[in-house]
């Protein structure tokens, strides 16, 4: 059998298996989804072969060793097909699964200090989406550390952002895929001299979408993502008006204020946005 096809059934495999999973979940769920389905086949045709008639003239330990050696062959190449079992037994490991602390890979809130984050399968009890659950948990630090210096409050920001990336899934990224760290889609300037992230997206001419390249601002964390917001709506006149009601806690009139100074061209902007923020207090609540 090849040694890069083993099965975790003895604790080295085990140990290499829980390592690959701190440095790569996602990967270490998929590998574990095909082991397991690998085993439930493996399991499956054993009990076929049970049922069946045995010849019994040339059955002997090694002619059953060979079979079960042929069957765990067959096993892993019938497992790991797209759309097949060991997909279904991924989405399931999936939901259980909190990510690893730093900035990406998601990070939880309260893991290293002290406290513990809540796992995210119980939050679906309280009727919190989960990915609305894991960007807030993600993001939560940074949006904190600059409403202190802002007085912008952190789940208003978060809303924005979450708007701005639906959730986090569609967030800026670079030709080569990786990310801008931009969670606000603002646009880089004349005057912007950072890195830039060129894609296609959607613009709003006279009340019709477009689809037209644009060039983003791109970060080096999501930090600086929410401070260089904050700096773009307390520095900037137009947007005077929304920094106030943002500092009153005043939602709908935020969102408001946020249209009526063109941060977007969505001609439904404010109402989707002012969803987004009740949706973000909804899931902070049910989070503490």
């Amino acid at each position: 059998m090849n040694p890069t096809q083993s099965l975790v059934i003895d604790g080295k495999s085990l140990s290499g298996l829980q390592g690959k999973a701190s440095r790569d979940p996602q990967g270490a769920i998929k590998e574990a989804a095909k082991q397991f389905e690998t085993l439930f086949m493996q399991e499956v045709m054993k009990r076929m072969r049970a049922a069946s008639l045995d010849n019994g003239m040339l059955d002997n330990e090694m002619s059953k060793l060979g079979t079960e050696m042929l069957d765990q062959q067959y096993s892993q190449a019938m497992s790991g097909i797209p759309g097949g079992l060991s997909a279904a037994i991924e989405r399931q490991l999936a939901g259980g699964v909190r990510a690893p602390t730093g900035d990406n890979p998601l990070s939880m809130r309260g893991v290293g200090s002290g406290s513990v984050a809540p796992e995210l399968p119980s939050l679906s009890k309280k009727n919190v989406p989960q990915a609305a659950s894991r960007f807030i948990l993600q993001h939560d630090d940074a949006a904190r550390a600059v409403s202190n210096e802002s007085g912008i409050p952190a789940h208003f920001m978060l809303a924005q952002a979450a708007h701005e990336t639906g959730w986090g899934r569609g967030e800026i990224k670079h030709r080569d895929g990786s990310t801008s760290h931009n969670l606000f889609g603002i646009k880089a300037g004349g005057s912007w001299k950072g890195k830039v992230a060129e894609v296609t997206t959607t613009e709003y001419v006279d009340g019709q979408p477009r689809k037209m390249v644009q060039r983003f601002r791109a970060y080096d964390s999501y930090e600086d993502s929410f401070r260089d917001y904050a700096q773009l709506l307390t520095n900037n006149q137009r947007y005077a008006q929304a920094v106030e009601s943002a500092r009153s806690a005043q939602g709908q009139q935020f969102s408001q204020a946020l249209q009526k100074a063109g941060y977007a061209t969505d001609p439904a902007y404010a109402d989707k946005l002012s969803r987004v923020i009740n949706t973000t207090v909804r899931v902070q609540r049910a989070l503490a």
